[in-house]
């Protein structure tokens, strides 16, 4: 009876560790503004993304990521370009940087996956965040 509560135990406590661990964030996802699409997927030992495509180009808008602090990068085209990096389980979340190729800064950043497919990504200088809802593109 001992071997049996003991399997019990262990498998109670695999399903509350699984109750709080981050969803998958892993896919293709339409920026808030619909400006582009972004593929998230594995990185090595992290998640990352990428522009996969631009969706919605502003007039004027340059093509390549001229804005990066880094001159050899600037030429850098914007679809293929990495925007999420470094990102890793955190509990119910990911954690990792955000990269904002219009401005060419990188911050820290939490994702999480929400109601109705929709990835809820967070930038953050300090404690001050902004958070954006991205759609799932089909």
């Amino acid at each position: 009876m001992t071997i049996f509560r003991a399997s019990v135990a262990v498998f109670a406590l695999t399903l509350a560790g699984a109750a709080h661990a981050a969803q998958p964030i892993a896919g293709r996802w339409l920026t808030e503004d619909g400006a582009a699409i972004v593929q998230v997927g594995p990185c090595g030992t992290s998640t990352c993304g990428r522009i996969a495509a631009v969706v919605k180009a502003r007039p004027g808008a340059p093509t390549t990521d001229v804005n990066n602090p880094d001159a050899k990068l600037r030429s850098r085209p914007m679809v293929g370009l990495p925007i999420l990096s470094g990102f890793t389980q955190s509990g119910d979340e990911w954690r990792g940087r955000i990269y904002d190729p219009r401005n060419g800064k990188s911050y820290k950043s939490i994702v999480t996956r929400g109601e109705n497919d929709t990835l809820r990504v967070k930038g953050c200088i300090a404690f001050i965040c902004q958070t954006q809802v991205w759609k799932a593109a089909r």
